[in-house]
Order: structure tokens, then C-alpha cells, then sequence
């Protein structure tokens, strides 16, 4: 299987999915660190892919929403984008009925 139908199954199947540098528990880069704690507190959970242990998938991804950074969140099979959108939703209250309504 490519890595574009790898992660095109993953975005499908994960209703959550964060493609990061790192882990949860141990982030790789301070954009993720930040986006993992915003998907924290909305207390659900949510899938995580980390791109530094899958060259093919981190070479691969920003062809598949064409979103050249990391992280990248994905909730309902679309991209919702990297970090700073993601704080912004987050701040606003609109991240959780987000993860919410995906998540039930």
C-alpha cells in the first residue's frame, strides 16, 4: 500500500487524527507540543501518527491536502490545519464541538 492510501485510510478511520513530530507523551517539536495539549483538554481521544518514525508518510503528506507543515490535524476525514489554526479553534471554544461532534 502507498503512503497516500496509508494515510487516506487513516484519515478515514480515525474520526480525531493528529500527523506529529513525536508522541503525545513525548512531542518532537514545540508546534506539536502546543497542538497535543489544545486536543488534550478537550478530553477525548484521538489517533496520532508520528511523521519522524515514517519517512514515507512525512514525505508524503503535504501532497495529500497540500499542507506543507507539521503538525496536521485531521477531524472527520478533513484537514483542519497545523498548529496555529488549531489554537485559534481552541481558543475560541470551537475545537471542542469540533472533537465533539466527531468523537460521540
Amino acid at each position: 500500500m502507498s503512503a497516500l492510501d496509508r494515510i487516506k485510510k487513516q484519515v478515514e478511520e480515525s474520526p480525531v487524527i493528529l500527523y506529529m513530530k513525536g508522541t503525545p507523551q513525548m512531542p518532537m517539536c514545540g508546534f506539536s507540543a502546543r497542538t497535543v495539549e489544545a486536543l488534550k483538554s478537550c478530553g477525548k481521544e484521538f489517533a496520532y501518527v508520528n511523521v519522524i518514525l515514517d519517512s514515507e508518510i512525512m514525505q508524503e503528506l503535504p501532497n495529500f491536502a497540500d499542507w506543507p507543515t507539521f503538525p496536521q490535524l485531521y477531524i472527520k476525514g478533513e484537514l483542519i490545519g497545523g498548529c496555529d489554526i488549531t489554537l485559534d479553534l481552541h481558543q475560541s471554544g470551537e475545537l471542542q464541538k469540533m472533537i465533539d461532534d466527531a468523537v460521540s
